[in-house]
């Protein structure tokens, strides 16, 4: 049998002080008048005795527990998008909290359920995170909980946590530019009007309004476009055949994410041109393939740690409220280069 835990009057009682006194300083109670060696013997007795506090007792008394729920649909369990706990567990740590995770595969039954779950153990408050940017549908959450939402928005709730894709959708197009495209630059993935279940992302309706002011204020218009429904290397691949096929002067391929730009690579490849002696390519997202592929995919990277940090300070009130949008920031390789002549 394992010894019993440690209580406060344990801890009192080895540094010689009465509970309440070794409370009010292991607590941080401010203004307490008691003396330095009192506190002294307070923490030396808490570490020697390996003491922590009970926080379920803690919260019965209207205290906070230190623990932040973290709810999500899939982002545990993707690699890609698990930088948003990675962030927010961080930054948790840092403050002194703790995060309890909650994955529901977007099933509203189990999200219902993962909110009683973090409710019932006292939580501070909520974190509901999305593997892909887009408005979700919430249960209902107690007015008085604490609730930001991690690259989601929601109706029921102002706070939210978004990488900054219009800013994104420029940089990408402002890449291009800057390396001397202009005329020959094809879009590989999706335009607004085309898919109305994409467009359900926040990413991809921002991203597209991004690129498409740059083209704009740039006096440019496509060379070529491809529309994607679902955007995997397979259908990049595809995609670019086709534009490749129709024999329109194509100086450099925009890709929507970087799985769209690994399948422009094989069709290039196949087509006997090189990256970027012959076109050069540029897309989104930053996933770990794009270092993998050669030359380096040049992308503008999704800040999931930071994200996870950014609404963890905000959940805790060091951040403000609304909309708080990160900064995507280009990831410059070798996929890129002025137009073959």
């Amino acid at each position: 049998m394992t010894d019993k835990r440690p209580t406060l009057a344990d801890v009192a009682r080895l540094a010689g002080l009465s509970p309440t006194a070794v409370s009010l300083i292991l607590n941080g109670r401010p203004n307490t008048r008691l003396s330095q060696d009192a506190r002294d013997r307070a923490f030396s007795a808490a570490q020697a005795l390996g003491y922590r506090p009970n926080l379920s007792a803690r919260a019965l008394r209207g205290d906070k527990t230190h623990t932040i729920g973290f709810i999500s649909d899939m982002v545990t369990t993707t690699r890609f998008a698990s930088g948003l706990i990675e962030g927010a567990i961080a930054a948790a740590e840092e403050a002194g909290h703790v995060v309890l995770v909650m994955e529901t595969n977007g099933d509203p039954r189990r999200q219902a359920v993962a909110v009683e779950a973090v409710l019932d153990r006292q939580a501070d408050g909520i974190l509901f995170a999305a593997m892909r940017a887009r408005e979700v549908s919430l249960p209902a959450v107690p007015s008085g909980t604490e609730v930001v939402m991690l690259n989601a928005t929601s109706a029921a709730h102002s706070r939210s946590v978004l990488p900054d894709e219009e800013a994104g959708g420029r940089a990408a197009v402002n890449l291009l530019v800057e390396a001397g495209h202009r005329d020959g630059i094809a879009l590989i993935g999706q335009r607004d009007q085309v898919s109305a279940d994409l467009l359900r992302s926040i990413a991809v309706s921002r991203r597209m309004a991004g690129i498409t002011a740059a083209m704009g204020e740039h006096g440019l218009e496509f060379a070529d476009e491809e529309a994607i429904s679902i955007w995997v290397p397979d259908r990049g691949y595809t995609a670019t055949q086709a534009v490749l096929q129709r024999g329109r002067p194509v100086t450099a391929l925009l890709c929507l994410n970087d799985r769209i730009a690994f399948g422009a690579y094989q069709a290039l490849a196949d087509a006997g041109l090189s990256v970027p002696g012959d076109i050069s390519v540029v897309s989104f997202d930053n996933d770990e393939l794009a270092s993998y592929l050669r030359p380096g995919l040049t992308t503008i990277g999704l800040p999931h740690e930071s994200m996870g940090a950014e609404a963890v300070k905000m959940l805790l009130g060091a951040a403000g409220d609304g909309e708080l949008l990160v900064p995507m920031p280009p990831i410059v390789r070798d996929s890129i280069a002025a137009p073959a002549r």
